[in-house]
């Protein structure tokens, strides 16, 4: 598989990361309580601070030679 080809795969994973996170945060303060919110919560943060990570080895990597 191409660099390139594989960046838009990381990028594209990290955004469906963002994604999931949000809506778990959302859930888990509108519908959920106690020790199950904390936990979706947590994953939730987990998630964002992975989707973080990749998107910052994504943009740093530079442009892909091709």
């Amino acid at each position: 598989m191409d660099a390139g080809l594989m960046k838009m795969w990381v990028a594209l994973s990290a955004i469906g990361l963002m994604f999931i996170a949000v809506f778990s945060i959302m859930i888990s303060r509108a519908k959920l309580k106690g020790f199950f919110k904390y936990i979706l919560a947590a994953i939730a943060y987990l998630c964002m601070f992975t989707a973080g990570i990749l998107i910052v080895l994504v943009v740093f990597s530079g442009p892909a030679k091709g």
